[in-house]
């Protein structure tokens, strides 16, 4: 029969409501006769019993001194109790299942506590259960080492135990439901008339993530695209089939006559500019300033490198220390505050002249400087203040025409 794989995050069990939906997917999906593997994340978020971060604010309040490897024990409780909890529900409602570890289906990691890495999913456990009827519920997030040590994944775990598991048994598709109806153009707590995806490129999706989009991990989408495996992004709220990520050619011409340059606009707030320039010609300063970063483990991003000086950007909550740094080093950086890293994303932008003249364009009419620019083959990025942010969003929203 051919697999299903189905991702519930937090806010898709967190309540008896929610969790009533999330069964009539899985059952609406069974009735097409699929074998459904279901992976799921700890229910709720921040403050809510279950939830990873609640979990940890218990080893805060004790002493915070857990080693790594039992800091992921405790870590992967929560998701636990979302596969006891469904696979409960499942066979209340006349529906076979079972409930598995990250371990005990098969996903063996590197001993990286906190951030493992996949080495191999061993399959056998999870195929055995399907050849029995059964709807196999795994834990996201976690893996387990050779020595039978419990790891988790790190940032996005659950989503790439989905692709991952979705990859290793060859499944039709996976389906990542949560909170929202697929992938919009921008963030439509910003943008108002922000419209869903109907399909999407790998590639544009996997920089929307990293640019701040939150609706998919690109680590997942890396791995769903190198087994060629779709994505279907959906929400458990709803019947909508949301965005489909792939890119089978079939499936992008169907979805749309039209042939867009952009797909849409993203943010990350929170950013400090730093300039620095050589005191006394251009010497080896870049060396310096980012061997400086490295040795006290700053991010940098952004960057600029001119052969005298550097412009690169740092979250904010770095900014203090960075500048010490460089100034302990016997430089003199400029650093401007809280701004505003904006992108404009698009699989149909490489090699279209204009693009940038039209942000540019969009920006000036709307009186926005811009502070510094960007691009790749795919994504032009532009640094304006953070106050700018959102007038920047919607006057390149409406600059490409990304609401029709």
């Amino acid at each position: 029969m051919p697999i299903l794989v189905q991702k519930f995050g937090g806010t898709s069990l967190s309540s008896n409501e929610s969790r009533q939906l999330v069964l009539k997917h899985i059952e609406r999906e069974r009735k097409l006769q699929y074998g459904i593997v279901v992976v799921v994340s700890a229910m709720g978020r921040k403050g809510e019993p279950y939830a990873t971060d609640t979990l940890l604010s218990l080893i805060q309040d004790n002493g915070d001194a857990l080693p790594t490897r039992e800091r992921d024990m405790l870590m992967g409780c929560g998701e636990i109790i979302s596969a006891a909890t469904l696979c409960s529900l499942l066979n209340a409602a006349s529906i076979p299942a079972v409930a598995l570890t990250g371990g005990g289906a098969g996903m063996i990691t590197d001993a990286q506590f906190g951030r493992a890495r996949i080495l191999e999913i061993r399959t056998e456990s999870i195929t055995r259960h399907l050849q029995e009827g059964k709807v196999v519920v795994v834990t996201g997030f976690q893996g387990v080492t050779e020595a039978g040590d419990l790891t988790t994944l790190g940032r996005g775990g659950s989503d790439t135990s989905a692709t991952a598991l979705g990859a290793a048994l060859h499944a039709e598709r996976v389906d990542i439901y949560t909170d929202v109806n697929g992938i919009l153009t921008a963030d439509p707590r910003i943008v108002e008339d922000a419209r869903p995806l109907t399909v999407v490129g790998y590639a544009e999706i996997c920089n929307m993530a990293r640019l701040g989009a939150k609706v998919i991990h690109p680590r997942a989408v890396e791995i769903a695209q190198q087994a060629r495996i779709p994505i279907r992004v959906r929400s458990t709220f709803s019947e909508d089939e949301g965005t489909l990520v792939t890119d089978v050619p079939e499936f992008r011409r169907s979805a749309s006559v039209r042939d867009r340059h952009v797909t849409g606009v993203t943010h990350v707030s929170g950013i400090t500019q730093i300039t620095v320039h050589a005191q006394d010609g251009p010497a080896d300063v870049q060396l310096q300033v980012f061997q400086a970063m490295a040795r006290h483990h700053i991010s940098v991003d952004f960057i600029n490198v001119t052969p005298g000086g550097a412009v690169y950007t740092v979250f904010d909550h770095d900014a203090d220390q960075a500048v010490a740094v460089l100034q302990s080093i016997g430089f003199s950086p400029k650093a401007v505050n809280e701004c505003a890293k904006v992108s404009v994303i698009g699989g149909g932008m490489n090699g279209v002249p204009g693009i940038m003249a039209r942000i540019v364009e969009a920006l000036t009419e709307q009186g926005i400087p811009i502070l510094q620019s960007a691009d790749s083959n795919t994504t032009i990025w532009v640094l304006v203040k953070e106050r700018d942010m959102a007038d920047a969003l919607r006057a390149l929203h409406a600059k490409f025409s990304l609401h029709e």
